[in-house]
């Protein structure tokens, strides 16, 4: 038997744990001051932890597998996964030597069921496990296919089947030593829990880790563990923590219902075993059962072979390709065998979602039912509500009302001095009110908290970050909540300017998600930071709480579709014409026209009375984050000056000679990227937040502007349909019956050409008869991905698409055509799609060869070709199909200098 050596680590016990969070838990307060820090080099990480003691091993220094241990599994199901072995137990495939196991992957004989033999051995038959430490020291194997693991299931599905009743995967790699789109070689391990839902609705979580100084797990060995105990499990690789995850905590409100999460973690659904109904549980389960161990080597499936140099390289496997395990061993906390607990091998940072701690995947408990929406509340507006009294927290000042412009009225006026303070509203009978808490519960997904602030002295410390917090229930210091912003977190994203009006929204669902209680709601605050206030004075009018609108969380105006809206009617400014309506395609059919004569003139919609309108303003506040102003444009006959600019201009509240504001901008500036064409139409949209950002005040919108420049568009006639003002997340994406195209002949709405890296602009170029226009992509000398995308940072509309409902039998499919080859011959064409962000925001990505699809070809110079991918497949691989936002068409990063190629009709259909 080899020497098994003591473990060498950093230990701090539950019990220091759990003082720390008690200790931090009580430090709140105003304007409190007060560190702690934890001493971790008090521990000494080279004495091993006495309270591990080993209780089942194997060292593999027999001459054969112990079969009193493992079993081998005999099998040729591809794991669920697609994979291309068969399992066997021949000697071939797993034995014994020198003291270590052997797993051996390699080509099957010809006329064999699969192409490839390999092995899985499980404990199942011989011990499992309730918390532990679960070790292996190993050499992986390498190589394009290659697909090893070390990873436990439950003995007994207690709570249904896979992966009901969890999965943990202690290890696994795939495809080491293969190349990487970045130009370097793939040296990832995994760690992943699998648990939730019924597949293919289940959930998985998990992080990968690279070996320090570019160290890959394929040449040498390596010791890889997890440490489970009751709601946590870690990950360790040569004996440092890379992972934590834990089960979801729940948040719960003044009246002890379950409102939310305060850590999201795994979770398990399975049917109450008293009404039978199916019900999701925040708590330890699925991983509070027995679990066995297995070893595998599978080759191929649809992860490996969708990554890196996609498929299976065959060499690999012709002479044998091996995962070489040294030892098992399993541990038991002696400390508390019953939770695990007690035994912690941690280091700073493993709770941290910064660092170590791995957010799951469970979901938002339901808020509890509480009846009808909530009314609105008014906390001040021109007079003050005696149940939410103004208040000076600290200070001793008494806050007054004060008459302020014509469109304020009366408001409320704060003044700091020498003495730290907060400021704002506060109910509680404490501070002057009549403890009358407001319930927003029912507002979450599209309330507010919003009001208007006007700064009359800036702090003297100009350093002064301006702040909002909300708090419920008493507060933290009463067991209540609280959530504090700066001001900027606001949706409208400015901090304040002396002597200017400026309005703060901030939604109900932020507000919950950092962990206010939004069932009783009892102080706003507005105030510079603590200590640094001292000179302000401010005023705040119009403060509510609750659904913008009068209730329409999420304001929609339709301006002209079809017809004419009789509260925006058509309007030419100063041109004496009378815009007429005219029927156009089928597409569009009835249409609003405009001419321009010899008289200088703007035109567009207007609702304001002295032009034919009726004066009601549109308030846009509330969707400025994600709201659009949209609309077709077509040019019938161009201006007789070539030289014209066609702009887009809006006004509001009576526009700039009455005190309120304007924004223009050039048409070619919104997301079509070029001026109205003849004969064709174009979709324009213009998102509110630039428009706001630009100047215009998005409250009282009355007037839309679009036209050539003023003294140069006689002869133009142009027409116009859907015009909206709206936000296009608030119904994106109902189940899809026909899919998206997401190009032909143009984008599709909220899409945008893209060139994620190389700084060109992608153009829609005119090909065949059969393609018409085209987009068209040319990559220089700058490596770059290339492709159509839906994010607004790079010019699409955040309007991912939802092919959930077409997974079964959807495929996505484009037209491709080579007309310049890349430079680099070696290049490899690829197609990736992204979903939710992407990885780098918490989302999923795949990326296959295009050789890889139905059609199984290569592009060719001067061919147009169609590349079909099962959505199915793509699923498989790891996508999250039901946020779909980047569509990638490429050839190797670095390797596509020099090529121009065209892409058509490209969308997510049924075959």
């Amino acid at each position: 038997m080899k020497t098994i050596s003591n473990y060498k680590r950093s230990v701090l016990k539950t019990g220091s744990i759990s003082l720390g969070i008690a200790v931090l838990a009580g430090l709140g307060g105003c304007g409190g001051d007060t560190s702690t820090e934890s001493n971790f080099d008090s521990v000494d990480p080279q004495q091993p932890v006495q309270d591990w003691v080993m209780v089942w091993n194997d060292e593999f220094d027999g001459a054969s597998i112990d079969l009193t241990k493992w079993t081998h599994e005999v099998d040729c199901s591809g794991g669920g996964n697609q994979e291309l072995q068969c399992y066997t137990d021949s000697a071939e495939n797993s034995f014994v030597a020198d003291g270590m196991l052997n797993i051996v992957a390699k080509t099957a004989p010809e006329g064999s069921q699969k192409p490839y033999t390999s092995a899985r051995l499980n404990t199942k038959d011989h011990m499992d496990w309730k918390y532990g430490r679960f070790e292996m020291r190993a050499k992986l194997p390498s190589g394009q296919g290659s697909w090893p693991a070390f990873w436990m299931l439950p003995t007994d599905e207690v709570y249904g089947g896979w992966p009901r009743s969890g999965e943990i995967d202690i290890i696994e790699s795939v495809n080491l030593k293969a190349g990487t789109s970045e130009g370097g070689s793939e040296a990832h391990v995994y760690g992943t829990l699998h648990y939730g839902k019924v597949w293919p609705n289940n959930s998985s979580s998990g992080q990968a880790y690279l070996l320090p100084d570019a160290v890959n797990p394929a040449d040498d060995f390596h010791t890889y563990a997890i440490e489970w105990q009751e709601g946590e499990i870690r990950w360790y690789v040569d004996n440092y923590l890379y992972a934590t995850q834990r089960s979801s905590e729940l948040r719960y409100n003044a009246k002890d219902e379950a409102i939310g999460l305060t850590h999201r973690g795994w979770f398990s659904e399975n049917f109450n075993i008293v009404t039978g109904e199916l019900e999701t549980q925040w708590s330890s389960a699925p991983y509070d059962q027995q679990f066995h161990l297995l070893l595998n080597y599978a080759v191929g499936g649809s992860w490996p072979s969708a990554v890196n140099e996609t498929g299976v390289d065959a060499a690999v496997f012709a002479d044998g390709q091996t995962f070489a395990i040294d030892y098992v061993r399993v541990y038991e906390c002696a400390s508390n065998p019953n939770t695990g607990k007690g035994c912690e091998t941690v280091r700073p940072g493993y709770d941290s979602l910064d660092d170590a701690m791995v957010e799951g995947k469970a979901p938002n408990p339901p808020l509890p039912p509480t009846g009808e929406p909530a009314a609105n509340l008014i906390v001040f507006a021109d007079a003050e509500n005696t149940s939410w009294p103004m208040w000076d927290c600290c200070g001793g000042s008494t806050p007054t009302v004060e008459t302020d412009d014509a469109d304020h009225g009366e408001t409320a006026e704060f003044t700091i001095g020498s003495q730290p303070t907060v400021m704002g509203f506060n109910t509680r009978s404490s501070s002057g009110g009549d403890d009358s808490t407001y319930n927003a519960s029912t507002l979450k997904d599209d309330g507010v908290i919003r009001f208007d602030m006007k700064v009359t002295s800036a702090p003297n410390d100009s350093s002064a970050t301006w702040r909002f917090k909300v708090e419920a229930a008493g507060g933290q210091d009463a067991g209540g909540t609280a959530v504090e912003l700066a001001l900027t977190a606001s949706t409208e994203g400015v901090a304040p300017v002396t002597g200017q009006w400026q309005t703060y929204t901030f939604p109900l669902q932020a507000l919950f998600d950092a962990g206010l209680d939004l069932s009783a709601i009892d102080v706003l605050m507005i105030f510079p930071d603590w200590g640094k206030g001292e000179g302000a004075v401010y005023r705040v009018d119009n403060a509510m709480i609750g659904s913008p609108d009068g209730g329409a969380a999420s304001p929609e105006l339709t301006i002209f579709e079809n017809n004419y809206n009789p509260d925006w009617p058509m309007w030419d400014c100063c041109g004496g014409s009378t815009p007429t309506e005219e029927s156009d395609d089928a597409d569009h059919g009835i249409t609003a026209e405009f001419t321009i004569g010899e008289a200088p003139t703007v035109m567009g919609f207007i609702t304001r009375s002295s032009s034919g309108g009726s004066d009601k303003p549109f308030n846009g506040s509330s969707i400025v984050a994600d709201g659009v102003i949209s609309f077709d444009v077509k040019l019938m006959s161009a201006p007789s000056d070539s030289s014209a600019t066609w702009r887009f201009k809006v006004e509001s509240a009576g526009g700039p000679d009455n005190g309120g504001t304007a924004v223009e901008v050039d048409l070619a500036t919104g997301n079509a990227g070029s001026a109205p064409t003849v004969g064709e139409w174009k979709t324009y949209r213009f998102s509110l937040k630039s428009l706001f950002d630009a100047g215009l005040d998005v409250s009282a919108i009355d007037v839309l502007m679009i036209f050539p420049d003023w003294g140069k568009g006689n002869g133009a006639v142009y027409r116009v349909d859907n015009v909206k003002i709206h936000n296009p997340n608030a119904t994106t994406n109902p189940t899809p019956t026909s899919g998206i195209t997401f190009y032909q002949d143009t984008t599709a709405t909220d899409w945008a050409l893209w060139d994620c890296c190389g700084g060109s602009t992608p153009t829609e170029e005119t090909d065949d008869a059969d393609h018409g226009s085209i987009a068209q992509f040319s990559i220089g000398e700058a490596p770059t991905v290339m492709g159509i995308i839906t994010r607004s940072a790079n010019g699409g509309g955040d309007a991912p698409f939802d092919a959930t409902a077409m997974l079964a039998t959807g495929v996505i499919k484009f037209d491709m055509k080579l007309v310049t080859a890349p430079s680099d011959a070696t290049a490899t064409w690829r197609f990736k799609l992204e979903s939710a962000g992407g990885p780098d925001n918490g989302g999923t990505a795949v990326e296959v060869g295009l050789a890889t699809s139905n059609e199984g070809v290569s592009p060719v110079a001067g061919v147009w070709q169609t590349y079909t991918f099962s959505l199915q497949s793509l699923f498989d691989a790891g996508l999250d199909v039901s946020a779909i936002d980047v569509v990638m068409i490429f050839p190797d990063w670095g390797k596509g200098n020099g090529a121009v190629y065209r892409v058509d009709n490209a969308m997510i259909s049924a075959p």
